[in-house]
């Protein structure tokens, strides 16, 4: 392992291929987050990041159909230690989103650290070794040859694989049978052409409010599919001008002070998760309004598009073009339950006929193509690996004994040593960034890690698993929280829930909260696994320290508006003195 640096920071090579201090699984938003901090942190370069695509990016190298883009805005959705002064609009689309990512990814010179093509199949905790093997498949061609499947070793496992990467197809007779192109939005074919094509969307979620408006444009004919209607709000989307781009990049403050407004909005938006609040009766009326304009004088269509759950139950779609879509001649919207799929159509149960309007389809037509837009198995967390944690038990075990996926602030898993887990169970959000999240579970996974590779580095090995009685305890907190809040609303289905209705997938509070709760490890939470008998108590103690604080990235506003001017004299400044020297050295702009 080369030249002198000491284990760690000596990067995997060569002859250290199947080894390793840490294995990352994913290279998006999280396992990036995830290897910078290693790096920065604790100095850590002796790590592997396993990604099964062929770029970085996760679920935005995934998802590139027509009009995909993010519904936080763009300077709240990026990391808080590189924020991007150069976004050109307020909500951002998938191919700047990505770019910003390779960019990341290129500044901290992950590529070295990364293995593409490469994904897992199952990971197993070795008793006797206290360490994670992991076995891995190369599904690229070239590096294939050299080794088509092969077990790495580590001492911390993580997995950044997300709750948004394996999509959901829905269970229809005869999906198999149609004679046209069918595609998942999360598997878009760019090389089909869409123009003149009768199209059919089945689901009516944030990701198909994104692609009708691009679809209408250039189909002959659209048909949306509708189960049950959804809350949308506007999104009041602009280009940024390239003066307030310049700004942000000149006088920092100003940016500073731009994102911490967004997170201001964006936590009271959290207010949402109570049926009866301001926010939520907002809502209400934004959507009602919207439609209204849309549809004029047409109370059959409203009623189909207006939901009986209160907002917050289901993910609040954000858009300004959805309606207007639906409203177009050559798009039909269809409520009635899909029967079968034939060769050439969908065929439609019920005996309701179609409203006259909006469209002239009959929902039944022969079609070209069938778009799924039907989200991803987003309870199935960490699926399709296989996880098996101590003792030889298999996390699917685990999980279905305690009625649905449950970790120590979604992060960490009982008998699981040394494993830790990105946007896991009840880490999601439906009012804020999940970068944020990603940020706070980072840095507090970075001290787990930290303190394992001490003691391996010293010559005793470390295994900690999250206490089961803390686990079941802090689970029982926020599931009596969320079953106060919207989310657990009986009038929807919701993919927060899992088929027994159990909210796995959703956070309990604010952003703030969260990253209060991850402010600090608290080492009464874990116990030490035993080298060979599993038990608690393997010598190994953490030095007498009750807890470790690690502080957190305060988003909100923090910078008033005196620091605000301060720092953009500051700024400003270095910039009249960076054009001046420039004007000494022949005129040129450092810029």
């Amino acid at each position: 392992m080369g030249g002198s640096k000491p284990w760690p920071q000596v990067s995997v090579g060569n002859k250290d291929h199947t080894n390793a201090a840490v294995v990352i699984i994913g290279a998006g938003i999280s396992g990036m987050c995830m290897a910078i901090d290693l790096i920065r942190r604790n100095k850590c370069h002796n790590f592997i990041i396993l990604e099964k695509s062929s770029a970085v990016g996760g679920t935005w190298h995934d998802n590139k159909y027509p009009g995909c883009c993010c519904d936080v805005s763009s300077h709240l959705y990026s990391y808080s230690f590189e924020q991007n002064p150069d976004w050109s609009r307020v909500y951002p689309g998938q191919e700047e989103i990505l770019d910003y990512l390779i960019q990341v990814a290129q500044k901290y010179k992950l590529y070295k650290y990364i293995r593409f093509n490469t994904s897992v199949e199952q990971a197993r905790w070795d008793d006797s070794e206290l360490k994670w093997k992991t076995d891995v498949k190369v599904s690229g061609d070239k590096d294939s040859e050299f080794s088509n499947a092969y077990t790495i070793i580590s001492d911390f496992l993580i997995s950044a694989v997300g709750q948004l990467n394996q999509p959901a197809y829905p269970d229809i007779p005869g999906l198999g049978e149609f004679g046209g192109k069918i595609m998942h939005s999360a598997r878009w074919d760019w090389s089909y052409d869409l123009e003149g094509k009768r199209i059919a969307v089945i689901g009516n979620g944030a990701t198909a409010a994104q692609l009708l408006p691009e679809l209408t444009r250039a189909a002959a004919s659209i048909t949306l599919f509708q189960r049950t209607p959804n809350w949308v709000m506007p999104r009041l989307d602009a280009p940024i001008p390239s003066l307030l781009r310049t700004a942000f990049r000149y006088l920092p403050p100003l940016l500073w002070r731009t994102r911490a407004l967004q997170m201001d909005m964006r936590e009271d938006f959290y207010a949402v998760t109570d049926s009866d609040s301001n926010i939520s009766n907002q809502i209400r009326g934004w959507c009602s309004d919207a439609m209204r304009a849309a549809f004029p004088n047409q109370p059959k269509v409203w009623k189909k598009l207006t939901p009986e759950y209160a907002p917050g139950c289901k993910r609040v779609i954000i858009s300004d073009e959805y309606y207007p879509a639906l409203a177009s001649p050559n798009c039909h919207l269809e409520t009635r339950p899909i029967a079968r799929i034939t060769k050439t159509r969908i065929e439609v149960g019920g005996t309701a006929p179609p409203p006259p309007s909006p469209g002239t389809s009959s929902g039944t037509e022969e079609l070209d193509l069938i778009v799924l837009a039907t989200g991803f198995r987003t309870t199935e967390f960490l699926s399709p690996i296989t996880i098996t944690g101590a003792h030889g038990r298999a996390l699917s075990q685990i999980w279905e004994e305690s009625g649905g996926a449950t970790a120590l602030y979604g992060t960490t898993i009982p008998q699981l040593p040394n494993f830790g887990v990105f946007y896991g169970p009840n880490t999601n959000l439906g009012h804020n960034s999940i970068v944020l999240m990603i940020e706070a579970q980072s840095r507090y996974l970075a001290a787990l890690v930290a303190t394992v590779l001490d003691a391996r580095g010293a010559g005793r090995p470390l295994a900690l698993v999250p206490r089961e009685e803390r686990v079941r305890e802090f689970n029982a907190e926020i599931q009596e929280r969320l079953g106060r809040s919207s989310f657990a609303d009986e009038r929807c289905r919701s993919w927060y829930k899992n088929s027994e209705g159990r909210i796995t997938n959703n956070w309990s509070g604010t952003v703030v909260e969260y990253q209060e709760v991850l402010s600090k490890v608290d080492w009464g939470d874990f116990e030490q696994v035993g080298e060979e008998t599993g038990k608690s108590g393997s010598g190994v103690t953490l030095g007498g320290k009750k807890e470790t604080r690690l502080g957190r990235v305060r988003e909100e506003t923090v910078v008033g508006n005196t620091a605000l001017v301060v720092g953009g004299a500051v700024a400003a400044a270095a910039v009249v003195g960076g054009v001046v020297w420039g004007r000494r050295r022949g005129g040129r702009r450092w810029w």
